[in-house]
């Protein structure tokens, strides 16, 4: 049986539709028509620009200005609703155009290839993007209609990028290899600039006792002693995140409190001196800020470049089913929506379904999968396991293998071997590795197309 024990891809964010800019707009492949620059879409005449026309094809396939026009105007509003700068309208539009044309040659590839989504991966995805904006999939609907965008158009665009999700999977994944001499290499190099001193970066989790603006010295008062108390409890080795949880008026609550692995210029400076003589699972004393009381822990301190000696890791059991002529996806997503209702309703226990029904090698053990450091699962999993409380369970999701029914079981904070600071060196690695052969791979796509650049219509 196959087991989820596989490297995480980078996966794409189905809304990120700045991904458009990620890639250089380069123009290998490139053969314009006659008279035509390859440098961009020209702007079109006045007498032109409400009338649509062709700006590219590939293949045998057109672009539209329309279609140009319609992505600069989506990412300038994203770009002006998260008040960043915006880019040159030329500039972006000759970004937008690249990138079109990249993407339309890897869909043409993946349907030759015969890559195939279906509508339950469609619906799967436009779950985990409405669970990413913090709205339910209706809550989502309603957006989309007030952007103006259709429904029908948002869930193509969600096939489009599941259908390049799993080419890139398939077509650039084997071509990533790390190997253990790169692997010293790296160390070396590492270990050696870490001993000129170049920073450290650290890891926070905290819990927010919230004090309101203009609040009376009563409420001061009893916001501290509540703070006191989660500061004792955190100190007599209760699990943090679950004080977190329970008690945290942060944002980040449900993540446990954790801020994340970042250099020590991204955390105020307050949180940086709290935690200066703190060894990792260290709590320091309370720390007042003008949001109000913090219970601060060191989850770890390390210096950049090299992997970390702490790390919080996931224990979890899951059910795996495989679609196939006799399971279609639909119908696993019930059946395991079913197993879920009767193990909330006492009816029977996820350790009986998992032996009786997964097709993964952990069925034997219950499900159990054990303890597993960050990145060992692949993105999808792994991102719906890190959302869970202990003892929660999701809801049916899709991933590459299958589907799949996960609890969580608990949580820790564990120092690591060697060899598994080893391996997260080498996750690293393969990391950036499939950044530069994915880069290589979209020239070489590029190049096998057709890509015919047409100027505007003059008046």
């Amino acid at each position: 049986m196959m087991t989820i024990r596989l490297r995480a891809l980078p996966l794409l964010v189905l809304t990120g539709l700045l991904a458009l800019l990620a890639l250089p707009a380069t123009a290998q492949g490139l053969r314009p028509a006659p008279g035509t620059s390859a440098a961009a879409p020209a702007a079109p005449a006045s007498g032109a620009r409400a009338a649509d026309y062709i700006v590219a094809v590939v293949n045998s396939e057109p672009i539209t200005n329309q279609q140009v026009s319609a992505e600069v105007a989506r990412i300038r509003q994203q770009l002006t609703a998260q008040r960043r700068p915006l880019p040159a309208a030329g500039e972006l539009a000759r970004q937008v155009l690249n990138q079109l044309i990249n993407e339309r040659a890897q869909l043409q590839l993946a349907r030759d290839l015969g890559i195939k989504i279906d509508e339950p991966s469609i619906d799967q995805a436009e779950q985990n993007v409405a669970s990413q904006n913090q709205l339910t999939v209706e809550q989502l609907h309603r957006q989309l209609e007030k952007d103006g965008l259709e429904l029908k158009k948002f869930r193509e665009q969600l096939r489009d990028q599941l259908l390049l999700t799993r080419l890139r999977e398939r077509e650039v994944e084997p071509r990533v290899k790390v190997s253990d001499s790169d692997v010293d290499q790296y160390l070396a190099e590492q270990q050696e600039r870490s001993g000129a001193g170049t920073g450290q970066y650290l890891n926070l989790a905290h819990i927010l006792i919230a004090v309101p603006d203009g609040a009376s010295e009563q409420t001061i008062a009893e916001a501290q002693a509540r703070a006191e108390r989660v500061l004792q409890r955190a100190r007599a080795g209760e699990d943090f995140a679950a004080l977190a949880r329970e008690f945290s008026d942060a944002q980040d609550r449900a993540n446990g409190g954790q801020l994340g692995l970042r250099t020590v210029d991204r955390y105020p400076t307050l949180f940086v001196d709290a935690t200066r003589t703190l060894a990792p699972g260290g709590i320091a004393g309370l720390v007042r800020s003008g949001a109000g009381f913090h219970v601060i822990k060191l989850l770890e301190r390390r210096l950049p470049g090299l992997p970390p000696t702490t790390v919080t890791q996931s224990h979890a059991r899951h059910i795996l089913l495989v679609p196939s002529t006799q399971l279609s996806e639909a119908q696993a997503l019930a059946k395991l929506r079913d197993f879920k209702r009767r193990i909330l309703a006492g009816e029977t226990d996820f350790a009986t379904l998992a032996r009786q029904n997964s097709q993964d090698g952990s069925a034997a053990q219950g499900g159990d999968l054990g303890w597993a450091n960050p990145g060992m699962f692949v993105p999808e999993f792994e991102r719906v396991m890190d959302s869970l409380a202990p003892g929660q369970i999701s809801e049916p999701l899709i991933s590459r293998f299958g589907v799949h029914l996960i609890q969580l079981l608990e949580r820790r904070t564990a120092t690591l071997s060697e060899r598994e600071q080893r391996e997260l060196v080498r996750n690293m690695l393969r990391e950036k590795r499939f950044g530069e052969v994915y880069a290589a791979w979209i020239q070489e796509v590029r190049a096998k197309a057709y890509v015919e650049l047409r100027e505007p219509p003059q008046e």
